[in-house]
């Protein structure tokens, strides 16, 4: 990967439905050769999909919701069996194991307080082996993500 390659990656990740003939031309590049270098990138697996970002506001999803989680015990079996459930719940859009005194990090997502009440009550507590369970609210962000730092 070379300074043009991590130039196209820095347009992909700010607009991924451009068409490649506009990043070619910002980037000072015929049309085929930007072609390649985003198909190589792909096939490389540096990049691994495209997506839209949505609005969760105006798709009713008010509340964002961190839920901090830690296991009755470290063992394998705990673990694997805690990571199956979380995959199989679409309520949960995302699970991070953490260091520190939680042992995960799960973002969720609600309509309004009833809605995470039902997420909770029929998601959150019925995991496999939590001793505890610390939920966030965010109040509002300050920052969002927009992609991987590209250097």
């Amino acid at each position: 990967m070379d300074h043009v390659d991590s130039k196209i990656l820095r347009e992909l990740q700010r607009e991924s439905n451009r068409p490649v003939a506009e990043i070619a031309a910002d980037l000072g590049l015929s049309p085929s050769a930007c072609h390649r270098r985003i198909k190589a990138l792909e096939t490389s697996g540096v990049v691994v999909g495209y997506a839209a970002r949505l609005s969760r506001r105006k798709l009713g999803l008010n509340l964002m919701v961190l839920v901090r989680i830690t296991l009755r015990s470290q063992e394998r079996s705990v673990l694997e069996g805690f990571e199956r459930a979380v995959r199989a719940a679409p309520d949960i859009l995302e699970c991070h194991l953490t260091s520190g005194a939680e042992d995960y990090t799960l973002r969720v997502v609600a309509r309004d307080m009833d809605d995470y009440d039902r997420i909770h009550r029929d998601c959150l507590s019925a995991l496999p082996d939590v001793s505890a369970m610390q939920t966030v609210f965010a109040l509002r962000p300050i920052k969002h993500w927009q992609g991987y730092p590209i250097r």
